[in-house]
């Protein structure tokens, strides 16, 4: 029989002048329909949110019915406002528990739990619960901002909307981000650090199949946003001139410090999680206790209360004293890091970023330097980025949020910094730390894999040991046991005819069974081995190749001629595929002497033949 290649199936090329640079096809079209309806549905949720924020704000802060959203810093109900969060978060415990577990937290780990283990499958409740349990925590004071919970709420509705149709795991992921990147999109009128979300936290991939779907979702929702939130941006600024290059070494400290303040955020919310797993009671109380703590924080500093859109401006615009800066400061991270680590409903970009800014315009007012809210978005990106391991996200965030295009260098080299403190001296983000909690890895390097780059040809055997397939079971058995070379570095060996064209394939489970036939070791090894053969090529990718392994559920392949598949040019076994990856990891570990180096050491050499011997040796 004829070997096949089970490999060979519509959209996967196997030569090189077909292959191409994606792996998209027409489904990238129907994907991309179905994210543009996912886009303006996501608006829509987000417009309820915002209505239910500030429904719930006027109503408990200050006892009117209204939707606008406002900030509960201007009510009067001295400390009768003190248990207004404790009761928030006695509802969203209870919510929690009769429920749904899963609306705790700030919304994004959840997502990429459900991307990474749950097939990108969301439930219907969490799509109803979350944002209901969301508003009535910051409508009750909360410190959070909006964003974490949109963007699980719409993952969910793009989750529940994909799970409608005919999609593999993989498309249902696109539509969950694109559900989750128009809602960021829609609540904060940013499209593209929408995108840039995805792509750095959620999509764990870089492919036009769900980049595209994902880009189209978010610009329909900041479409759609506008007759519903009205336009962006949140908080123009006039942009600055060209900046020297003192502003961008102060930039530089300035992202320095952003990365430590990060870092101690960071461990602050996972260090009081587990002081609150610790409490003998049920995690159903723990946001209310949460909301002591943000109740009193409250009395100290009210501005530190809600999503703190107000505050924000104040800061970019550097109209805050320094001994609000103080108390905004300290407060807010105090009640944000108590009242996230309790699990209550909440995100954390509007928090980090009222820190962040807090952060840099206190700097800037010790120092005394020109242009405080200029420092305070500098360093409002630079804590964003840093705590999220998203500098590119928190850069472009903070541009859509300001245009002020004139600071971008200031934002890159801030950002960049911070990033590279928090991948020293943190293991993970604020992300992912508990995804890896629930014993989920989650890897944020994305590379090209091995496997990607090499083909067949790079890693096969060119000389593999055959078999004539009239030779006698006995034979090929007795050669094994005498160790011979040619056999004993297989498992398993190509079966080839009197012309030399292949034809089976022998595995030593399949010798072992002739073994045990009667009469079994006086015959042909051609009637046990196997002729209906999974095959690849030379010029196929490895990928390819390892699938056919997987799908065929086989350790090896013979590789034969593109224009002749009976001739056998070589063998692919598990130590080739090893070896790519090897490959990779001789690129990342070995070191070049480098001409320094070497320079330096033949200049070593030259010195000791010169200098006597005793000089040698005191030196």
């Amino acid at each position: 029989m004829l070997p096949t290649n089970s490999a060979s199936r519509p959209g996967r090329p196997s030569s090189p002048g077909r292959q191409g640079d994606f792996t998209a096809d027409r489904r990238l079209i129907v994907l991309t329909c179905y994210a543009l309806l996912i886009g303006a549905m996501s608006a829509f949720v987000a417009y309820a949110l915002a209505w239910l924020i500030g429904a719930i704000t006027n109503l408990v802060y200050y006892h009117r019915l209204s939707s606008v959203l406002v900030s509960p810093e201007h009510h009067q109900l001295g400390l009768w406002a003190l248990p207004i969060p404790v009761v928030g978060g006695l509802v969203v415990g209870l919510m929690a528990r009769y429920g749904s577990e899963k609306i705790r937290g700030h919304g994004i780990p959840e997502a990429m739990e459900a991307i990474l283990v749950g097939e990108s499958r969301m439930e219907p409740r969490v799509a109803v619960l979350k944002p209901l349990s969301s508003a009535i925590a910051i409508g009750t004071g909360g410190p959070f901002g909006a964003e974490g919970p949109i963007i699980v709420t719409g993952g969910a509705f793009g989750s529940l909307f994909a799970q409608a149709f005919h999609l593999s795991s993989a498309e249902r992921k696109t539509l969950l981000v694109a559900g989750a990147a128009g809602g960021m999109a829609a609540i904060f009128s940013t499209p593209l650090a929408a995108v840039l979300v995805a792509v750095e936290l959620l999509l764990f991939e870089w492919k036009p199949r769900s980049f595209i779907p994902v880009a189209a979702s978010a610009v329909v929702a900041g479409a759609v946003r506008v007759p519903l939130l009205g336009p962006g941006p949140l908080f123009p600024m006039v942009p600055h001139a060209t900046l020297g290059a003192g502003t961008l070494a102060w930039s530089l400290v300035a992202g320095l410090a952003a990365g430590g303040a990060s870092a101690v955020v960071t461990w602050a919310v996972y260090g009081f999680e587990d002081l609150f797993r610790k409490l003998p009671w049920h995690f159903m109380w723990w946001p209310a206790i949460g909301g002591v703590v943000v109740g009193l924080g409250g009395l100290v500093a009210p501005r530190a209360l809600g999503v703190g859109y107000d505050t924000i401006g104040d800061l970019l615009r550097g109209h805050l004293v320094m001994s609000v800066l103080v108390a905004l400061l300290v407060t807010k991270a105090v009640i944000w890091v108590v009242a996230l680590s309790s699990g209550t409903s909440g995100g954390v970009l509007a928090p980090l970023l009222i820190i962040g800014g807090s952060l840099g315009g206190l700097g800037a007012r010790l120092l005394h330097a020109p242009d405080p809210g200029l420092w305070a978005m500098i360093t409002m990106a630079a804590v964003m980025g840093g705590t999220m391991n998203a500098p590119f996200t928190a850069i472009v965030f903070v541009l859509e949020l300001t245009l002020d295009v004139g600071a971008l260098p200031a934002l890159l080299v801030a950002c960049v910094a911070a990033d590279a403190v928090t991948v020293l001296v943190l293991r993970r983000s604020i992300m992912t730390e508990k995804v890896a909690r629930h014993g989920h890895h989650v890897m944020r390097e994305y590379v090209v894999s091995p496997l990607q780059r090499l083909n067949v040809a790079d890693v096969m055997d060119r000389d593999p040991p055959t078999l004539p397939a009239d030779a006698s079971v006995a034979d090929v058995a007795r050669r094994l046991a005498s160790r011979d070379p040619v056999l004993v570095r297989h498992h398993a060996w190509p079966l080839l005819d009197g012309t030399g064209a292949l034809v089976g394939i022998l595995t030593r489970g399949d010798l072992l069974h002739a073994l045990e036939t009667d009469g079994g070791d006086q015959r042909p090894v051609l009637a046990f081995g196997s002729t209906d053969l999974a095959v690849t090529y030379p010029d196929e990718l490895l990928e390819d190749a390892v699938e056919t392994m997987t799908r065929r559920g086989v350790g090896r392949l013979p590789v034969v001629n593109g224009k002749d598949r009976r001739r056998l040019v070589g063998y692919l076994g598990r130590t080739g595929v090893m070896e790519a990856f090897l490959h990779r990891v001789e690129e990342e570990e070995l070191r070049d002497t480098g001409v320094v180096a070497a320079s330096l050491r033949l200049w070593r050499r030259r010195v000791r033949r010169v200098l006597p011997s005793g000089s040698r040796a005191a030196s």
